[in-house]
Formats: structure tokens, C-alpha cells, sequence
């Protein structure tokens, strides 16, 4: 079988793609691909000779983003763009994965794909280029942007809830960004499904840009809340969780206040939307926990 190659190592989002994609997919990371290596990447797509590129990598540190510009650059641009341009030369269609923070936050209703942008941060312009280089390089060309992404592996919100808890009975969490959790898994899902769709033939309603997150929105304490919530089924001490607004916690980049983003599209074009978080998380946290 062709494989499905997915860039990204151990991401969440890889690792998501090898466990549900079985051998029909093959993940490539550091050191042997690497978006700082220009020339790993073609060799990556040659020795794969896929029937589909997954870009699943990224600068995804978001505060360090704003003082390594130059790294970031590489990473959610310049690699993307070379990488498209492979796909364009194959022949092989891409699905690039971005993110809610292309966007400002001050719309106050979900994102709709063709609202405009306005990253507040060196990680949103970095991926924002990235989208634009991509569509520009690559004919059958898909963009998922998503948000929140968390996994029972990997370094997500989620985790790091949990991980606190063990050691503190009382947590301040941001409750003034409003967003839409996403599960790695389910992100994977919709992927494969498109993956399956794509072996059956290219339709140019493809090309562009989707948004490709949970259903359903919430805030950063409140997905503290419902993590501790799904935990204390199985006996994971509950710590009191303060709210507090954003500007109580600094952080070198300026997050958007509201990034949800409306999946309708996805839904319209490929009959495809992912759960609500809720049911998802708690999979998660049952997973993470080792918990059948």
C-alpha cells in the first residue's frame, strides 16, 4: 500500500496518525526530517513516495516564538513551503495542519474560514505564512486549522492540569480565553477520512481552508474544571481552581481572548465534524490515566 507520510516525530498529532492509521502510515521526524534541514525533506518524500503528505510539524512553543522569530519562520513557513512545493512536483495532495491563532480574538462569535486574520503573535504570523505559502505551492492543497489540541501523550493542557494536581491543592487558571478543545485522536480521525476520501480522486471543492476542531467551546478553566472532573472518577485528588483574567498571568505572547472556530465548512463539504469536548476529554483523561 502507498503510504500516508506524516511529518511531525512524536507529536501529539503523529503519533495520533500511526496508532489509528496502522501501516498505512509512516511518520518522519527529527533528526531525519527536520524543517532546519532543508534537504531531509525531499529526501523524505522520496524515499516514501507517498499518496498523500500529512504536515503535522510545527513551532508550537508559542512564548518562546516571540524570541526566536527566525526559528519559527522556518519551521511554520519556510519548511511548509518547500514541502508543498515536493507535493506540487509529485503530484501528491497535502493537508497542512495550522491553528485558531491566525486570528485575533476580538471577533466575539466563532471564525468562519473567510473572516479575516490578524495573528497577535510571532507563532499566529509564522503559521499564517505557512497557510499562505502552502496553498501557494500546492495545487491539491488542504489547510485544517485547528485549537487546543491535547493527547494522553506528548505536552498538552491537559496533562500539565493533571501533573499540577498531584503536587498542589489550589490552581489559578485563565478563564477569560474562550476556545475549542480538541483531541489528537479525533483530529486524526477527520484526517484518515479525508486520507480515504483523497485515494478515491481529487475534487477542486477540497482545495482551501477548513476548520477542524472539537464541537462545542469553553474556557481554559473551564476545561481544568471538566479535566479534574473526569479524573475524580478515579480517585485523582481535586484542587480548588481559581479564575482569573489573563492579565493576572503574563506571558511574552498576546493570546487571542476568542478563537473558537465554526467547523461548519468541514461539515458542508466533507459531511465530516468531530465529537463534543466533553466526551472527548474524558476518553482522554481515562486513557492517560490507564484506565480501561
Amino acid at each position: 500500500m502507498t503510504p500516508i507520510l506524516v511529518t511531525g516525530g512524536a507529536g501529539q498529532l503523529a503519533t495520533a496518525l500511526a496508532r489509528q492509521g496502522g501501516e498505512a502510515v509512516r511518520v518522519v521526524g527529527r533528526p531525519l526530517f527536520d524543517f532546519d534541514r532543508p534537504e531531509t525533506i525531499g529526501q523524505a518524500v522520496r524515499e516514501a513516495a507517498p499518496a498523500l503528505v500529512v504536515n503535522a510539524a510545527a513551532w508550537t512553543a508559542v512564548d518562546a516564538a516571540e524570541a526566536d522569530t527566525a526559528g519559527a519562520t522556518r519551521a511554520n513557513r519556510d519548511g511548509p513551503a518547500t514541502l508543498a512545493e515536493l507535493c506540487e512536483q509529485a503530484g501528491v495532495p497535502l493537508i497542512h495542519v495550522s491553528t485558531d491563532y491566525v486570528f485575533d480574538g476580538c471577533k466575539g462569535a466563532p471564525y468562519v474560514e473567510t473572516d479575516a486574520t490578524g495573528p497577535t503573535g510571532v507563532y499566529g504570523a509564522t503559521k499564517l505564512a505557512g497557510e499562505q505559502a502552502v496553498l501557494s505551492g500546492c495545487e491539491r492543497a488542504i489547510v485544517l486549522r485547528t485549537s487546543w489540541v491535547y493527547s494522553a501523550s506528548g505536552k498538552n493542557f491537559v496533562r500539565t492540569m493533571l501533573n499540577l494536581a498531584a503536587t498542589r491543592d489550589h490552581l489559578r487558571v485563565v478563564a477569560d480565553q474562550k476556545g475549542c478543545p480538541t483531541a489528537a485522536r479525533d483530529l486524526a480521525d477527520v484526517i484518515l477520512d479525508l486520507a480515504s476520501r483523497l485515494r478515491d480522486g481529487w475534487e477542486h471543492r477540497y482545495r482551501g481552508v477548513f476548520h477542524a476542531a472539537g464541537s462545542g467551546w469553553t474556557t481554559w478553566h473551564g476545561l481544568a474544571d471538566a479535566t479534574f472532573a473526569a479524573a475524580s472518577r478515579h480517585g485523582v485528588r481535586r484542587p480548588t481552581i481559581a479564575p482569573i483574567a489573563t492579565s493576572e498571568y503574563p506571558t511574552p505572547a498576546h493570546r487571542p481572548a476568542d478563537s473558537r472556530l465554526d467547523c461548519g465548512k468541514l461539515a458542508s463539504v466533507f459531511g465530516l465534524r468531530q465529537p463534543e469536548w466533553e466526551g472527548s476529554l474524558a476518553r482522554t483523561v481515562d486513557e492517560l490515566l490507564g484506565r480501561p
